[in-house]
């Protein structure tokens, strides 16, 4: 070791702290190449700690897009070509292109994104599905998850519905997968699986604990205040059903349901309620496409878990734009950035973002089609100690 590396690792920990974290976090990967003194500091459960809550304090501007090159068919996947972005709001010139995707079917479904990690599902077109992925865009690969439990495969798709959502559970300080296998059309039942990122283990939920209900099918998620959200339904009868928010805490393990806008019809008598709930700030949001009268609606709700502080943000015409879908309309509420604006797919992929406030527009400068995802995201060294003890296998 040279004089100079030595005065560099005989400096206190302190301050390589604070030099560190004001490094780009790829400058960071290489300083643990340096010496071991500087690997052994940025593998630290703390010193990751502390970067992720010095990137969540202070990067409000980046935002995680995933886009497709062209209308999704499910019958041509080898012509679709799917990109994951990096986008600075503030920064209109400033978009990276994310690597080490290589899903079978060309498409990936997006489960979630937390603290930095991304997680993946390849069962977009095929629920019978035993691939998920986890990993982050700093280490530039992905990991398998273990092959679930319940398989898919021993259903038919007429027979459940699947959903999955990915968050963090602070009360064990793990990371979790949540899949759930629904049955409205056969038995009333729902199944649901738990994977934990510490374990590296499936495991399944007490059936009692389940409720019974279905969740609308393919639609997004969103992880909020240590629970995850999907809009579900309870069939009343053949012909009606009643919708809710349905909110799973990672913690406690307990399902609870949130009702939806009085203005919203609580019973449907022509299936599917056509809403999805998103992030907004700390509370929830609620994108309903009613196709009786062509409107895109946004609810906020102010105040999370408070059913009465539901308010319609922004009512927009829908119109037909064609394609193989009978629901391809625009615009498409895609989700929210970290300050509030909500983001729109338009006519020919086109990527928007409105204030819901002043009704300010802004063109993002990017197309993507159909499959669009949209998350405030945080550059993070989750999982950096754990893949370099060979806790994970990538």
């Amino acid at each position: 070791m040279s004089d100079n590396e030595e005065r560099w690792d005989s400096l206190p920990d302190e301050i390589l702290t604070h030099i560190f974290l004001s490094l780009p976090i790829k400058s960071i990967i290489v300083c643990t190449s340096v010496s071991k003194t500087w690997n052994s500091l940025i593998q630290n459960p703390t010193f990751i700690s502390t970067h992720l809550h010095h990137s969540y304090t202070n990067n409000h501007n980046l935002l995680l897009f995933k886009m497709v090159t062209q209308p999704v068919n499910p019958e041509h996947t080898a012509n679709n070509k799917e990109v994951y972005l990096l986008y600075k709001e503030d920064d209109d010139g400033f978009t990276e292109e994310l690597t080490g995707f290589e899903p079978s079917n060309h498409i990936f479904r997006v489960v979630g994104t937390c603290n930095g990690l991304l997680c993946l599902s390849d069962d977009i077109f095929d629920f019978n599905t035993d691939r998920f992925f986890c990993g982050t865009h700093v280490l530039e690969s992905f990991s398998n998850f273990l092959i679930p439990n319940v398989r898919c495969a021993t259903h038919t798709d007429a027979d459940f519905y699947a959903s999955i959502g990915f968050g963090f559970d602070p009360t064990t300080n793990d990371y979790k997968v949540v899949r759930l296998l629904t049955f409205a059309c056969t038995s009333p039942r729902t199944e649901v699986e738990i994977y934990s990122l510490s374990t590296g283990e499936w495991r399944m939920l007490s059936s009692g604990l389940a409720p019974q209900c279905a969740l609308v099918p393919c639609q997004p998620r969103a992880f909020l205040n240590g629970a995850l959200h999907w809009v579900a339904f309870r069939a009343i009868n053949v012909n009606k059903a009643h919708h809710f928010v349905l909110a799973f805490d990672l913690g406690d393990e307990v399902f609870r349901e949130i009702l939806l806008p009085e203005e919203l019809p609580p019973y449907t008598h022509d299936g599917f309620l056509c809403a999805y709930v998103s992030i907004y700030g700390n509370s929830i949001a609620l994108f309903h496409e009613d196709y009786s009268s062509l409107r895109l609606n946004i609810w906020v709700m102010k105040h999370y878990g408070v059913v009465s502080s539901w308010t319609k943000a922004l009512s927009l015409p829908m119109t037909y734009q064609g394609g193989f879908a009978s629901t391809n309309y625009i615009p498409k509420a895609v989700g929210f950035t970290r300050n509030g604006r909500i983001v729109l797919e338009m006519n020919g992929g086109h990527l928007m973002s409105q204030d819901l406030k002043t009704q300010e527009t802004k063109d993002l400068k990017l197309i993507g089609y159909n499959c669009n995802f949209v998350d405030a995201y945080v550059e993070s060294l989750v999982l950096l100690d754990k893949a370099a003890n060979g806790t994970i296998t990538y």
